[in-house]
């Protein structure tokens, strides 16, 4: 799990109005909450908040705040974010204090490692689950969630109770869940694959 650094400036007054002026600004207004504390209005330069997103870890990454009177050194991650519908900018961050010796749930996304057997005999690989939620102490967060799917056959599924964890990671769905498998031609699909390559070719013009 990567760590960044992210300054942030405490702001005293909310609102629409302020925070059009801060996008404008190029600043990402933001909220930081936690155990133990009221929540406390922020506000982030865009740059800065791109440099905290860096990386495979990306939303997951730990982020050491710099900045912000008492949360000045707080361990944070980024626990939502608002984009603009249209243009994919980040309008609003909501930061997420952590403390390091307490578990927290995230979601990690899937990556795929090599070809299945299975789809190379025609079947059609489906991943019905592109993120897994993970329980665990935040040092130990893991960046993707990598699945080796090289001898997964026709008709089979990995299940979440068969995905192989680093230590301390726990997946929260339950173990019988399927996450990837290869579905298998219909009879009628075979059939149809079968009648076109033994029709004849049409004569060219």
């Amino acid at each position: 799990m990567q760590q960044k650094l992210m300054n942030i400036e405490l702001r005293s007054k909310t609102g629409k109005g302020v925070s059009r002026q801060l996008r404008i600004a190029d600043m990402v207004p933001g909220v930081v909450y936690g155990k133990g504390m009221d929540p406390v209005a922020v506000s982030i330069k865009y740059r800065d908040l791109q440099d905290a997103l860096a990386g495979e870890g990306g939303q997951n990454n730990l982020i050491t705040l710099v900045g912000g009177g008492s949360l000045d050194q707080s361990m944070a991650i980024i626990a939502d974010m608002q984009r603009d519908a249209l243009r994919g900018t980040y309008r609003h961050v909501d930061l997420h204090r952590i403390n390091m010796n307490e578990k927290l749930r995230v979601t990690v996304p899937v990556i795929l490692k090599g070809t299945a057997a299975g789809v190379k005999e025609g079947g059609l690989l489906d991943l019905a689950h592109h993120e897994l939620h993970v329980e665990c102490l935040p040092g130990n967060i893991p960046d993707t969630i990598e699945i080796d799917i090289t001898n997964l056959q026709l008709n089979h599924s990995i299940h979440i109770g068969e995905i192989p964890l680093p230590d301390g990671v726990k997946l929260l769905e339950t173990p019988k869940t399927p996450v990837v498998s290869v579905l298998g031609r219909t009879k009628e699909e075979a059939e149809e694959d079968a009648a076109a390559a033994a029709a004849p070719a049409e004569p060219a013009a």
